[in-house]
């Protein structure tokens, strides 16, 4: 297959970057996305060009490193499918594709397609964990939690951090992800003794780091690779609120 890249370029966050538009041959349709960029540097190599930057771990979908947006879509065109994910196969001989880091102010750019998501590990250090110390693991229904409250636990925690739902957000919002973060730990028995400062420093940090606000559009649900709902920034509202109100 055939495909004419349009790539986003540039050296650092301070500088001003462009596309440059770039073709490549005879890239097999079984590649993975980060396999045709692999392959596409490894060209640039032999030329003696400077290869493209971007960013990539476990290519198994569960990192969320490999973000980039593709044709206007974070992840690209495949819905519930990390970057790693996706197969060349998926577009057509002869495209162009268009790829493009994430844009916020809150994940600056490193080079070319790799940006710095520094941000979301500072919202989690500000709240996003257990400090309660709960002893060693207890036996299997030794605490009781009911099914929805686990399943819906399990979903929250199924984020993974990819920032996808904050590159959809018209106002690069990280309230997808700071909910499912407080999900996951405000549906079990272990999480509620912190809930309340959990939420409220999580929530402030966002907002120190300059994300926007939520609007309910719900381009984050649409564009998450794991399906989380916005019913999980619901229950943020709601835990937020609490915690206001019993200050």
């Amino acid at each position: 297959m055939n495909f004419k890249l349009k790539i986003w370029r540039q050296a650092n966050a301070k500088a001003k970057g462009k596309f440059e538009t770039y073709d490549l041959k005879d890239a097999s349709p079984e590649m993975s996305f980060l396999e045709m960029l692999d392959y596409f540097n490894s060209t640039q190599i032999v030329q003696g060009k400077e290869p493209i930057v971007f960013e990539h771990d476990c290519r198994e979908g569960i990192c969320g490193c490999c973000g980039l947006y593709i044709n206007g879509r974070p992840h690209g065109l495949m819905n519930r499918t990390t970057t790693c994910e996706l197969h060349m196969r998926e577009f057509n001989d002869g495209e162009t594709i268009t790829i493009e880091p994430w844009r916020s102010a809150a994940f600056p750019v490193i080079k070319d397609l790799m940006i710095d998501r520094n941000a979301f590990d500072k919202i989690m250090q500000a709240g996003g964990y257990i400090t309660i110390n709960t002893g060693a693991a207890q036996d299997a229904n030794t605490t009781p939690i009911p099914k929805a409250n686990a399943d819906d636990a399990f979903d929250a925690a199924s984020c993974i951090g990819c920032g996808a739902c904050v590159a959809a957000c018209k106002n690069s919002s990280a309230m997808l992800f700071i909910a499912a973060k407080v999900s996951q730990l405000a549906l079990v028995p272990q999480g509620k003794a912190e809930a309340k400062e959990r939420v409220s420093r999580m929530v402030a940090k966002m907002d120190e780091l300059g994300f926007g606000s939520c609007t309910n559009t719900r381009a984050c649900e649409g564009e998450c690779p794991k399906g989380i709902s916005i019913s999980h920034i619901a229950r943020l509202n709601r835990e937020f609120w609490v915690a206001k109100l019993n200050d």
